[in-house]
């Protein structure tokens, strides 16, 4: 569909590789996650950069978002970072996804639908360490249940956990390492060599005793930061630019009050502009008088309350026309709006303002 709403995002697909080919440690595969749309970027096109740059597997989600990525044309090897919901299993399945395991319910219901394929069915198995989320809780339970699964005619080819504060608990972390390492010396002890891997963004770029046979590589490999300063250190380069250009400008006397609300009085006479971009755009109502945009290369205060589909800037004296570049995330003239920094006007991170651009607004790929 032609596009003519000039707002859009941009994901520069280079610097997707260039991400992939900074994280990627020696001795150790990197599985992409590529969930939420590749964290609203794309998943398909990410993938495929991913994989260019010496990724090896791909996580998602989602057992849809799975077989979106094999209907595709994607044939790198696909984990489900969760149990198969019920009734999910043979479609999963049929679409060469691995399943993860961690609860007898999930056992018995693949492998009923494992039953009668002429290839073995090889999954992963997860252990809770801390996170609380999903997996196998005590650690401990875990080899009695790897057992169950081989019993089953299920092969086990991997174990994994994920961490729960990583970005700032180093001992929690390696506690939480040392967990799922006592788990796979007592596989080893029965002639058990699953594939381990344990290492998110954050562990992937501060532990290297936590890289093992794989590191999954979500925010990090997006130029997001995993937290505290991270990714910037590590040279990690942002790949999503929101764009979209000025609609409306008029001039506006010292008084005036904008938006819903009026919660917006102009101090001096200014010039004020409209940008076609709002809260179901996933530009968050929360922004309202606090976040800038840049125009020009230079920081304007969004004025007043944002809209569903506009919202008004003050640009005070500078000469602004319409059809002017507007940049909501990413770089302009010199200066930059990052995710994290509307985050932080939010109460929020960064994963979470990209993931919730709406599927409304394009993305275009360069790179």
């Amino acid at each position: 569909m032609k596009r003519y709403r000039p707002t859009f995002v941009e994901v520069d697909l280079d610097a997707i590789r260039h991400n992939v080919r900074a994280l990627k440690p020696k001795g150790a595969e990197l599985m992409a996650v590529l969930k939420a749309d590749g964290y609203g970027h794309g998943d398909v096109a990410v993938a495929r950069a991913a994989l260019e740059a010496g990724a090896t597997w791909l996580g998602v989600a989602l057992v849809e978002e799975g077989i979106a990525l094999r209907d595709a044309g994607l044939r790198a090897r696909i984990l489900v970072l969760s149990e198969l919901p019920p009734g999910s299993e043979r479609e999963a399945l049929a679409a060469d996804l691995t399943p993860t395991l961690y609860t007898r319910e999930g056992l018995e219901a693949l492998a009923e639908a494992a039953r009668g394929l002429d290839r073995p069915v090889r999954v992963h198995l997860k252990v809770d360490t801390g996170m609380h989320r999903v997996g196998l809780w005590p650690p401990e339970s875990a080899p009695d249940f790897a057992a169950e699964v081989r019993a089953r005619g299920l092969e086990l080819e991997g174990m994994y956990t994920h961490f729960a504060c990583a970005e700032e608990d180093p001992a929690g972390t390696r506690k939480q390492l040392g967990w799922l390492l006592a788990v796979a010396d007592r596989l080893r002890a029965e002639g058990v060599r699953p594939l381990l891997h344990a290492a998110n963004s954050a562990a992937t770029l501060l532990y290297p005793e936590t890289h093992l046979d794989l590191v999954r590589t979500g925010a990090a490999m997006y130029g997001l930061d995993p937290g505290g300063g991270i990714g910037p250190r590590a040279g990690l380069q942002p790949a999503l630019t929101w764009r979209s250009a000025v609609s409306m400008v008029k001039r506006l006397p010292a008084g005036e009050r904008l938006s819903y609300g009026w919660r917006y009085t102009l101090e001096r006479d200014a010039t004020i502009a409209t940008v076609p971009v709002g809260y179901e755009d996933g530009y968050s109502r929360l922004l309202s008088s606090k976040a800038e945009v840049l125009i020009g290369g230079r920081r304007r205060r969004v004025a007043g309350t944002v809209t569903m589909d506009q919202i008004v800037v003050d640009c005070g004296d500078d000469e602004v026309g319409v059809g002017d570049p507007v940049v909501l995330v990413g770089e302009q003239g010199g200066e930059r709006i990052t995710a994290e920094e509307l985050a932080g006007i939010v109460g929020t991170i960064g994963y979470e303002i990209v993931t919730a651009i709406s599927e409304r607004v394009p993305r275009e790929y360069r790179g």
